[in-house]
């Protein structure tokens, strides 16, 4: 049954890999919309990169990364009805014991950048209630700060055979982290520049997929 399981997912992967081209395809019309925010995407890249330089540079924060890792397992887990009964967090990895277990809940930590969306929802909160409009370059530089913290520390924790993954199979996880990557991307692109909104990010991702996946039959 544990090989059929993982069968199924081999082939929904390689089914899968059109879609992956054709997010990619999406998120670059997206970008080139997007790319007038200037202010918005210095201030975000300056914070990347200074969370770049402190990881190649300065004592790498694993423990805050393990935290979130598996904070993000609970978060998930509680998004499909689960509770987490036990977590456990060291620098040297980690454990949570959660009652609701999927795909999703095994790999979101690679595609879910947990302290970013944080950041989100701490801003939003202080500038609904107390408008922090005067702090927004901050909030940018922030962001970009935690997102580069998850490309940094997801590619990191990529190079060590990681159970999630081995779990769900390589190729599966691969394309589900490469897709939950992009969707965060379409997601976030469009809400901080405003220069497109999220439902037509989907559709142009929808649109090229469906126009590989002709082209792809078309061959045969």
């Amino acid at each position: 049954m544990k090989f059929l399981t993982k069968l199924f997912k081999f082939i929904c992967g390689i089914l899968l890999l059109p879609f992956c081209a054709g997010a990619v395809l999406a998120l670059w019309k997206v970008i080139l919309v997007s790319g007038s925010a200037d202010m918005i995407w210095i201030t975000i890249l300056a914070g990347a990169l200074a969370f770049v330089l402190i990881y190649l540079f300065l004592a790498k924060p694993v423990w805050i990364y393990v935290f979130g890792h598996e904070m993000t397992h609970a978060l998930w887990s509680w998004f499909f009805g689960g509770k987490l009964h036990q977590m456990r967090v060291t620098s040297g990895g980690g454990h949570v014991l959660i009652t609701k277990a999927n795909f999703i809940t095994s790999l979101a930590p690679y595609f879910f950048p947990v302290y970013a969306v944080l950041i989100v929802v701490i801003y939003g909160l202080g500038n609904f209630f107390w408008d922090w409009s005067h702090y927004v370059l901050i909030f940018y530089f922030l962001l970009g700060m935690a997102y580069a913290f998850h490309i940094t520390f997801t590619i990191h924790s990529l190079k060590i055979d990681q159970p999630d993954v081995l779990e769900q199979g390589s190729i599966f996880s691969a394309v589900i982290i490469f897709l939950g990557n992009i969707l965060v991307l379409l997601v976030g692109i469009p809400l901080l520049s405003g220069k497109t909104n999220v439902s037509t990010a989907f559709h142009l991702w929808v649109d090229n997929s469906m126009q590989i996946y002709n082209y792809i039959i078309n061959l045969f």
